[in-house]
């Protein structure tokens, strides 16, 4: 560091080495406060560890991984890089703004299902699942853990039909008497899930694959890492009798090698939590209401991933998703299971038709066209939905309806028509 006297930075005022200081960043400020003891007077300035917190860590007072209060930024700083040294830190970084995301929509929207949020795990417990189970966790589901060990959903009573935890991270959806809540597995459950998986699906003792999330309900619902390729698989129908599964994310995105110049190293979970994430903040899924019980419900509710349209006063709504549990990839006809959810409400101003408002209006007929890719797959009409007749008044809540529908092909789509009769 001859060069910073050669520079003149000595005879440079204060407040600008601390602009320099803050553009070369921890290790440059580092570096540079072994020249000589004012450069180390300077680099010793919290104010700048407090920006290096702020830009990299997300920090705002200073504490440690634990969340347990530092004296100053720079402790707090030095005491991050020492607990996660084995790891780069690009991808620390990445993870903690990951579960920061998620947490602060969580302590704003769903602080019941924040409070569910265990601790992170120390590396011997993340070691000593390794060990049990023979896998190599792929580096960035190993940081996401040191983070946040997963779920810890208790048994309880929630009042309601819903039969289960409603408080998972991930959530779920529901029809007919078909209920999922998907949550993170804490370590302890992923390896007593993963053997008994092992166990009901003749797994050998090496197998890669391990037990990640699903649902706390009575409907059957299992998401598995691949510990070898960092793909996150969810189960299908046929999971138990064949090991049916399907990818999570396009397998392009991972990338498990850390010196990489293609792409960022990231496996699928993180991918995975990434856009959940993402959806939540962005309104794309929201929570859902039913009774006293909340959960995170995962039909879209914003464009493009749900339509609406409005005729005469009338707003429908609707957004489907992939219901895996009850996909069969070998059953030609029926390969993929969509579930789908409809709403319908009125609005303040009423039914209009020919000029006159209606205060209400009720649903008589409905006419559905299913397609797989552009395939007219099914065409269903007849009277009301799920059996009932639903009356909507100006400006009450949505009518929401859930059913499903088997496709040919990952995608798809429906069209169709609902006739009201209008009221008075």
């Amino acid at each position: 560091m001859r060069g910073a006297r050669e520079m003149g930075l000595d005879s440079v005022g204060g407040l600008a080495n601390h602009m320099i200081m803050a553009k070369l960043g921890p290790e440059g400020t580092g570096s540079l406060a072994c020249v000589s003891r004012r450069f180390r007077d300077w680099a010793d300035d919290d104010s700048l560890w407090s920006t290096f917190c702020a830009d990299e860590l997300h920090l705002l007072s200073p504490l440690d991984p634990l969340g347990n209060p530092m004296p100053t930024f720079k402790a707090a700083y030095q005491v991050w890089r020492e607990a996660f040294g084995m790891y780069p830190w690009p991808l620390v970084t990445r993870v903690k703004r990951c579960w920061d995301r998620l947490k602060s929509w969580l302590v704003a929207n769903f602080p019941e299902a924040l409070a569910t949020l265990r601790k992170g795990a120390s590396e011997d417990k993340i070691n000593k699942l390794e060990n049990a189970l023979q896998v190599n966790l792929p580096v960035p589901t190993r940081v996401l853990y040191r983070f946040c060990d997963g779920q810890a959903l208790m048994s309880a009573e929630f009042s309601g039909h819903m039969l289960g935890n409603p408080l998972g991270l991930i959530g779920g959806y529901s029809f007919y008497d078909h209920e999922v809540n998907v949550y993170l597995l804490p370590l302890s459950q992923i390896v007593r899930e993963t053997k008994k998986i092992a166990r009901r699906m003749g797994f050998n003792s090496r197998s890669e694959y391990i037990v990640m999330a699903n649902s706390s309900t009575n409907s059957a619902k299992i998401f598995i890492l691949n510990c070898a390729n960092g793909q996150l698989y969810v189960g299908t129908q046929n999971f138990a009798r064949d090991g049916g599964l399907i990818p999570c994310v396009p397998n392009e995105l991972i990338n498990l090698r850390p010196d990489s110049e293609r792409m960022r190293q990231q496996d699928a979970m993180l991918l995975w939590l990434e856009e959940h994430g993402s959806r939540l903040h962005d309104g794309i899924i929201k929570l859902r209401e039913e009774g006293n019980i909340r959960s995170i419900n995962l039909f879209p509710e914003q464009a493009p991933h749900c339509t609406a349209a409005m005729t005469n006063g009338v707003k429908v709504r609707a957004s489907a998703v992939l219901a895996p549990e009850f996909s069969d990839l070998n059953d030609g006809s029926a390969k993929y299971m969509f579930s789908y959810s409809i709403r319908m409400s009125l609005l303040p101003e009423g039914c209009i038709i020919n000029g006159l408002s209606f205060a209400s209006c009720q649903l008589y007929w409905r006419h559905l066209f299913f397609h797989a890719n552009d395939d007219l797959i099914s065409d269903v009409e007849g009277e009301a939905v799920i059996g009932k007749f639903p009356l909507l008044h100006q400006g009450e809540a949505e009518f929401v309806y859930e059913s499903c529908t088997p496709l040919t092909s990952s995608s798809g789509s429906v069209e169709g028509s609902f006739t009201f009769v209008p009221g008075r």
